[in-house]
């Protein structure tokens, strides 16, 4: 495919697309109008490292990184010759793949907890696989959830109840379209760190699970995960643990480990293949057992390369233990987010573990500054946000060059604070779009 508006970056087909498939056909994070409307490159032709090659072969650095998916870095060369040998020995067939039952023992042995394994492709997959277990181990149906938890009717059903309740779980603005109403009353959420919330959802309602995120934006308080399992122990509820996000990060395995809170079962998803699909469900082998009283199947979830791809994958991360890596990263980023918000005078608020950390601007403007910020990361070769998805090719000279521009962009944002300037004259496209709306 000939690129014929080398100045569009991409747009030309971002807009083709649309008219094509209904708002596009990738990862809502990753829509364009959710970073620079009409500037954004949208396409990519290659990417290695933690560089990414646009349409017209402009190179990026990328501190997004697949919005977390490679933590080794793209096209990590021995995960590439693992999965090109599968690939020549053929990805599918009538029979198993025999990787399949490594990488179970593997994932079983670094969580001594857990007794079973499943797998699947994508992260939703591996949330509604867990429900379905749950709800079949306990013959109850209700859930309570803190977090992201993918797509499924099972999880937007809350917004049933209120068109707000997934507000403060990274889908502000969601209609439930197309979810059964008959489902409503059937999920119910509660805010991190607020125990007697849940508490109050158990008084009210015979949980079968509590689905939640380990930690995402700010870390347990007041033994917040120990109540949890406690209480989940207490009224036989199915304790599960969304790790796709979170594993492999802050440990070798799951971010429970760190907290040392074990659940009943836990999922994993996004660095796990470093770029290639798959994600696992492990749990207590009594629960576990439950899959085989109900029907949890897809042809590819037996194809090969996602299991070789995540046996290279954690050898690789044992190899450069990559988990202190990012983490030492991370905070090193934090650190220099706080010493920019100081030395401009911004009120700045900085959340997330280290390997997946963020900041937002305590303004009115603060949209519009992250914007800003996005453009000028863009317009000096950075694919870039408020957000770091720190990978171990993120190296001093890079994180360098984004220091310095970020430096400039928060003289301009302070300046504008001041009324000195304003940001709409600083700012070549609309600000980003964070409501979920339709984008075509």
């Amino acid at each position: 495919m000939k690129l014929k508006n080398k100045s569009s970056f991409g747009n030309i087909y971002w807009e083709r697309s649309k008219k094509l498939m209904p708002g596009g056909n990738m990862f809502l994070s990753k829509r364009p109008e959710r970073f620079l409307p009409g500037k954004w490159p949208t396409y990519y032709k290659k990417s290695k490292g933690c560089y990414v090659y646009d349409l017209k072969n402009k190179k990026y650095v990328d501190m997004l990184m697949g919005i977390g998916t490679n933590i080794l870095g793209y096209s990590q060369p021995a995960v590439n010759r693992s999965v090109i040998k599968a690939v020549k020995n053929g990805t599918m067939s009538t029979l198993n793949s025999l990787e399949e039952q490594m990488l179970a023992k593997e994932l079983i042995k670094m969580h001594k907890w857990a007794g079973l394994a499943k797998f699947a492709r994508t992260g939703g997959e591996a949330n509604a696989i867990a429900i379905r277990i749950a709800r079949a181990f306990n013959k109850k149906y209700k859930i309570a959830i803190c977090g992201y938890h993918g797509w499924h009717d099972w999880y937007l059903s809350t917004n049933l109840n209120n068109e707000k309740n997934l507000n403060n779980h990274l889908l502000p603005g969601l209609k439930p379209e197309g979810v059964p109403k008959i489902l409503k009353n059937s999920v119910f959420t509660f805010s991190y760190n607020n125990f007697e919330q849940l508490l109050n959802i158990t008084k009210k309602h015979n949980l079968s699970a509590i689905m939640m995120e380990v930690s995402r934006n700010y870390h347990p308080k007041n033994n917040f995960l120990k109540k949890i399992r406690k209480l989940a122990s207490k009224k036989k509820i199915v304790l599960i643990f969304d790790e796709c996000t979170s594993g492999f990060r802050q440990t070798f395995g799951g971010l429970h480990k760190y907290f040392k809170v074990n659940p009943d079962i836990a999922i994993f998803g996004k660095s796990l293949g470093n770029g290639h699909p798959i994600t696992a469900i492990i749990g207590r082998r009594k629960i576990m057992n439950s899959a085989q009283l109900s029907f949890i199947s897809s042809t590819f979830w037996s194809e090969k390369v996602g299991y070789v791809a995540a046996l290279e994958t954690l050898k690789q991360m044992k190899k450069y233990k990559s988990w202190k890596k990012i983490t030492h990263t991370g905070n090193e980023i934090k650190k220099h987010w706080k010493f920019l918000s100081k030395k401009h005078n911004l009120n700045l608020k900085i959340i997330g573990i280290a390997a997946i950390c963020s900041f937002d601007f305590e303004s009115k403007y603060s949209r519009q500054y992250i914007t800003y910020i996005t453009q000028e990361m863009l317009r000096n070769g950075y694919l870039a946000n408020n957000s770091v998805y720190v990978c171990i090719m993120h190296n001093k000279n890079i994180l360098k060059k984004y220091y310095f521009i970020l430096d400039k962009c928060f003289k301009n944002i302070k300046k504008c604070e001041n009324k000195k300037l304003k940001i709409k004259k600083l700012l070549k496209s609309p600000s980003n779009i964070q409501d979920f709306v339709r984008l075509n």
